[in-house]
């Protein structure tokens, strides 16, 4: 098991790149089945999901849009309470199926507080696809639909998921010790 420092903490190896995207195309396969006729749009939240959302998307076998928002509540390793959106939407959403891509729910918070803006434009379907998932950490209890992989409440970065800045490149998901 590989160890990594990312600035001043270490980090081992808890999630390989082949588990990573072996999962990642199960759930592309999973949503192409349930969205089978249907052109989803995809609003995948940045920074952190990005290397989750090409790599879903690559996998897909069903015509989909793809759109990027910004939504941030970490600074360092804590949560700051608030939830900022940088980017905004420009889609229209009203009649689309729309399925949310997230790389990590934790207290679900962010979502909590986004989902209503989202309703408010009266999609025909709204679902959310996250590649991890602390259920142990939730305080804002949200329907997820498509689960990549449960983790304990302990700190990860790579494969798109950050401290600080960096880590994010790594092709592996690491835990922190």
């Amino acid at each position: 098991m590989a160890v990594i420092r990312v600035h001043d903490k270490s980090f081992e190896t808890y999630l390989s790149e082949a588990t990573i995207l072996q999962r990642v195309k199960e759930l592309a396969d999973s949503i192409s089945r349930d969205y089978e006729g249907k052109r989803p749009l995809f609003i995948a939240i940045l920074n952190g999901s990005f290397m989750f959302a090409s790599d879903l998307f690559k996998q897909l076998n069903i015509e989909a849009e793809l759109c990027f928002i910004k939504l941030a509540s970490y600074k360092g390793m804590k949560s700051s309470g608030n939830v900022v959106t940088s980017i905004g939407l420009e889609d229209d959403l009203f009649g689309k199926d729309v399925i949310i891509v997230e790389d990590i729910v934790d207290t679900g918070k962010t979502l909590h507080n986004f989902l209503p803006k989202l309703v408010h434009q009266q999609p025909a379907s709204l679902k959310i696809a996250s590649l991890l998932h602390k259920s142990e950490a939730t305080e804002f209890p949200l329907e997820l639909n498509y689960i990549g992989f449960d983790i304990p409440n302990k700190f990860v970065v790579g494969y798109g998921l950050d401290y600080d800045g960096l880590g994010r490149n790594l092709k592996e998901i690491y835990q922190l010790i």
